[in-house]
Formats: C-alpha cells, sequence, structure tokens
C-alpha cells in the first residue's frame, strides 16, 4: 500500500504499529517498503509513536513494547485490525443468550459486539461506553441501562469509584469485556488505567458469565492494572493468529479459547 493511500497518519501509525506486534522488529528500510513512505516520515512516525510509549527505537528501527503504557485513541484504534475484530465480535455475539441481561464495557471489539446484538427486542443491555450506548440505541437496543461515572477519553467510557459502585447494582447474565493485555505468562488480564479496570472487575464479579473479546495483538503483553486472572474468565474470543501464544497455557484454560 502506497503512503498516499493512507486516511490519515493515525491510520499509516496504526499500521506501523499492527505489523510491528506481527515482526517484533523492523528497520527503517522495512517501514518504507510496508507503508510506502520516505525515510524522513518513517523516522517521524517512529518519533511519535515512541513519544506515546507505543514502541522503543532502536538503531536502525524500532522493536515493540510488550508493557503496555499507553494507547491509541479510540477512533485509531478501530481502524487498526478491523477484520479480526469483526470476526470475533461474531463469534461472541453467538454465545448471548435469548432474554439475557448483557453488560458490554467500553472497547472497539466490544463496540463491534454491541452493533450485532441491539437490534434483538429480547436483550437488556447495561454500558459504561458513550460509544456502545450511541451503536446500541442507533441499532434498536430498546432496554439499556448507562453506567455513570467519571469520563475516560482514550476509551470513551465512564470509570473510576463512582461507576464501580453502580455496576454492583446489577445482577447481569452475560459480561462482554475488551481488555489491554491478555498476559499469559502471569495468567491474568490487564488494562492500562487503574480508572477503568476497577470498573471491569465489578463487571466480572456480577455476571453470571465473561467474556473476553481480544484479537492477538493483546497477548504476550502486560498492563499497570491488573484486572483478574484468566481462570476468572469464562470464553475469551480471539482470532486464529492467538494460537501459536497458548502452547505454554495449561489445558483446563486453553479449553475457554474460541477462535472466530
Amino acid at each position: 500500500m502506497s503512503g498516499s493511500s493512507y486516511r490519515s497518519i493515525g491510520q499509516r501509525q496504526a499500521r506501523l504499529l499492527e505489523l510491528l506486534r506481527s515482526d517484533l522488529f523492523l528497520d527503517i528500510q522495512s517501514i518504507q517498503d510496508e507503508l510506502g513512505v520516505s525515510v524522513a516520515t518513517a523516522r517521524r512516525d517512529l518519533s511519535e509513536l515512541e513519544g506515546k510509549g507505543l514502541l522503543k527505537r532502536t538503531h536502525g528501527g524500532a522493536t515493540v513494547i510488550n508493557q503496555v503504557t499507553r494507547d491509541y485513541a479510540a477512533s485509531v484504534r478501530e481502524m487498526t485490525n478491523p477484520e479480526e475484530k469483526r470476526c470475533i465480535a461474531e463469534a461472541a455475539a453467538e454465545l448471548v443468550v435469548e432474554g439475557d441481561a448483557v453488560m458490554i464495557d467500553s472497547g472497539t471489539t466490544s463496540l463491534r459486539v454491541a452493533e450485532l446484538l441491539a437490534p434483538n427486542p429480547s436483550l437488556t443491555f447495561v454500558t459504561n461506553g458513550t460509544d456502545v450506548l450511541a451503536a446500541l440505541v442507533a441499532n434498536g437496543a430498546r432496554n439499556v441501562f448507562l453506567i455513570g461515572g467519571e469520563y475516560i477519553d482514550i476509551n470513551r467510557s465512564l470509570g473510576g469509584p463512582m461507576a464501580a459502585r453502580a455496576v454492583r447494582g446489577f445482577h447481569v447474565d452475560t459480561a462482554i469485556l475488551s481488555v489491554s493485555a491478555v498476559d499469559t505468562k502471569r495468567g491474568v488480564i490487564s488494562t492500562l488505567n487503574p480508572q477503568i479496570g476497577c470498573v471491569q472487575q465489578e463487571m466480572i464479579e456480577i455476571a453470571q458469565t465473561t467474556i473476553v473479546v481480544a484479537d492477538h495483538t493483546k497477548f504476550e503483553r502486560s498492563a499497570l492494572s491488573v484486572i483478574a486472572p484468566l481462570g476468572d474468565i469464562d470464553w475469551f474470543v480471539t482470532d486464529s493468529a492467538t494460537k501459536p501464544v497458548l502452547s505454554s497455557v495449561p489445558a483446563t484454560l486453553r479449553k475457554k479459547f474460541i477462535f472466530a
């Protein structure tokens, strides 16, 4: 793809990160070839992404950072791995049963699930995501409850202690969560912001079934705020590129993974 084919700098940089997570290291020449940009543009993108804590520059290129310290805004993350997210959302939606009360947190993959479930009149929805709320209403959801709290722009959610307390006022059949990292070495899911993590912890507590939706780029990573052990999650819905990562995961946990 040539550089001019990217609609925005954000889209180009999202593609660069996607390539880096796949290859772990990229040199400048590879970045030029893959993105169709000049040396100056490649170096400028690397500098900007390093400044945001999303990669580490090395001599002649860049390497991936496994510890998630910052994340792109939702508008950029929506453009990353869209086909994988669509397939994951379809598989996750199939796990929801007629008549369920469904908690959906904020995230680009959980947003896709909300769009698919919204037309079902038998479902009741609870969410802390402003994007998810808009998608539910736009797609015909009839019964929707919005959790209040502190607005967090990075994922367009309502979080913090107020939101966590509000979540405890509900009991749902299914909770659908997006996360920043699935750390198979430590055996935990995590997020970069404790204000987000404390709400997701409560969502797990009040749900009969918890589903984590995460594409392969979220695996073999860690993030600041631990949400829960992998064993507390009922289903992980991901794409087939995650399979090699799971070789060291205990068989009891591997049974929880669904590949879209």
